[in-house]
C-alpha cells in the first residue's frame, strides 16, 4: 500500500505523546509523517524545524518504531522557505503556490478572458481543442478552460518550476516534492488538473504528490461539506489523472472527512496522501475538558477573545452565536463541545494564540500548565489519538 499520512500535532510538539500515532500506525501499511509543521504554525507557537524533528525522533526511538516516518515542511511559500526546511533536513517539501493562483479568472467571462490573454503558441499547440483520454474518459481543453487554465495556473507552474530547478533537484538528500495548489478560493477543475500536471511533465518538475483544490469544502477540524456526488464524481477524474502522470493524490485539512474517507481510498486505490494534523490538538484539548474543566475553561475564554485575530489565517465559517456559553454548561458537559462544529474550529484555528500567550512578566498563560497536564496524561491522551486516529485508517482503508 503507497497511503502517506501526515500526523503532526500537539503530541509531536511536545514529544511524549505520539504513543497513539505509532501503535495505529503499526497496523497498517502505510507512512506515517510524523514531523510537519508550515512556517505559518512554527511562527504562532515559536518553534523551529530542528525542535519539530528532534521531538519527533526521539518519540520514534522511545516507542521502538522501525518502519521509518517522513519529516515535511508544510505550505512553504518562498525560496527561502525551502531551503530552511531542507537544511534542516526535511525528506519532504509542500511547496504552497497559491500566491500565484490568480482567483480572478474564474468570474470572467469570454471575452474578459480574451483580454487578459498573451497568445502562447507552444501551449496552444500542446493543449487547445486537444482531446486526453484517462483510463477512459475523455477530457478536452475548449478555448475557455485552456484560457482559464493557462491564466489561473500559468505563474504557479513557473513557480514550481523554478524551485525544482533551483532547490529540489539539487537537494543534498532525496525529497518528495508536493505541489499545493490547494489554498485558494479556485476549486480545480479536473480538465485543469490534467494541465497542471502535464506542464509539470513537459517542465521536467518530478512531483511525489499534488494537493487539488477539491469542489466542497475542506474546513479545519470539521467533516466534509459540499455536494457528495459532485465530489465523488470529480474526485474519480483527479484520482485517475494522479496515477496516469505517476504521482499520489494528496487531501489537504484531511482531518475529520469522514464523509469522504471512503471514497477516497476506493478511488485513489490507496495511492493517496492524508494531512490530519489539527485532529491531534482537538483530541488533546478534549482531554483538558474531561480531566481539567477549571483550565479548559480559562483557555476557552481566551479562545473566543482571539477568535477574529486567529481566523485571519484560515477560511472558516465559525458562528460564534452557536457555541453554548460556558457558565451554562457542567463540568462534565465541556467535552460535548468538541462533537460542535463550531467549537471545534473556536479551538483549532486559535492553538496558535494559545500556546503564544504571555503573562505581564513574561511567563507563558497557558503553555506550562497545558505541557505538564499533557506529561502527566499522556497514556490518556495516547489513548484519544490511538483511538481517533484509527478511525481516519479505518474509514480510509475500507473500501481498499
Amino acid at each position: 500500500m503507497l497511503t502517506s499520512v501526515r500526523s503532526a500535532g500537539v503530541g509531536d510538539r511536545l514529544g511524549i505523546a505520539t504513543d497513539g500515532h505509532i501503535r495505529v500506525f503499526e497496523k497498517y501499511d502505510a507512512m506515517p509523517v510524523f514531523a510537519q509543521q508550515s512556517i505559518r504554525e512554527l511562527n504562532l507557537t515559536g518553534r523551529t524545524y530542528d525542535d519539530v524533528l528532534d521531538c519527533v525522533s526521539f518519540a520514534v526511538f522511545r516507542n521502538g518504531f522501525k518502519k521509518g516516518f517522513g519529516a515535511d515542511g508544510d505550505h512553504l511559500k518562498t525560496s527561502e522557505e525551502v531551503d530552511y526546511a531542507i537544511e534542516s533536513g526535511y525528506t519532504m517539501i509542500t511547496l504552497d503556490c497559491s500566491e500565484y493562483i490568480d482567483n480572478t479568472i474564474d468570474g470572467m467571462d469570454d471575452a474578459a478572458l480574451e483580454a487578459a490573454y498573451h497568445a502562447d503558441s507552444t501551449l496552444e499547440a500542446l493543449y487547445l481543442d486537444k482531446n486526453f483520454e484517462v483510463e477512459g474518459e475523455t477530457l478536452r481543453l475548449d478555448r475557455t478552460a485552456f484560457l482559464r487554465a493557462v491564466l489561473i495556473y500559468g505563474k504557479a507552474l513557473d513557480f514550481a518550476q523554478k524551485i525544482y530547478e533551483e532547490k529540489i533537484s539539487c537537494a543534498p538528500h532525496a525529497v518528495d516534492f508536493e505541489i499545493s495548489i490547494d489554498e485558494t478560493a479556485t476549486p480545480t477543475d479536473p480538465i485543469h488538473h490534467y494541465f497542471v500536471a502535464a506542464e509539470l511533465l513537459r517542465r521536467g518538475v518530478k512531483v511525489a504528490t499534488v494537493a487539488p483544490r477539491f469542489c466542497g469544502e475542506f474546513q479545519k477540524g470539521v467533516d466534509y461539506r459540499g455536494d457528495l456526488g459532485q465530489f465523488e464524481r470529480e474526485l474519480k477524474t483527479h484520482a485517475a489523472i494522479a496515477r496516469h502522470f505517476g504521482y499520489k493524490l494528496s487531501i489537504h485539512s484531511g482531518s475529520d472527512k469522514f464523509a469522504v474517507f471512503e471514497l477516497i481510498g476506493k478511488y485513489t486505490r490507496g495511492n493517496f496522501h492524508l494531512k490530519t494534523a489539527g485532529t491531534n490538538w482537538l483530541e488533546a484539548m478534549r482531554l483538558v475538558a474531561m480531566k481539567d474543566p477549571s483550565l479548559y475553561r480559562e483557555v476557552h475564554a481566551f479562545a473566543l477573545e482571539s477568535f477574529e485575530d486567529a481566523k485571519r489565517f484560515y477560511h472558516v465559517t465559525t458562528d460564534l452565536d452557536r457555541i453554548p456559553a460556558l457558565d451554562s454548561l457542567r463540568d462534565d458537559q465541556l467535552p460535548e463541545l468538541f462533537t460542535q462544529d463550531d467549537a471545534r474550529q473556536l479551538i483549532h484555528i486559535t492553538y496558535g494564540h494559545i500556546l503564544g500567550a504571555k503573562n505581564e512578566d513574561g511567563s507563558f498563560r497557558f503553555r506550562d500548565r497545558l505541557y505538564s497536564f499533557w506529561r502527566k496524561e499522556r497514556e490518556a491522551y495516547a489513548a484519544l489519538l490511538e483511538a481517533h486516529i484509527g478511525r481516519h485508517l479505518q474509514t480510509l482503508y475500507k473500501s481498499i
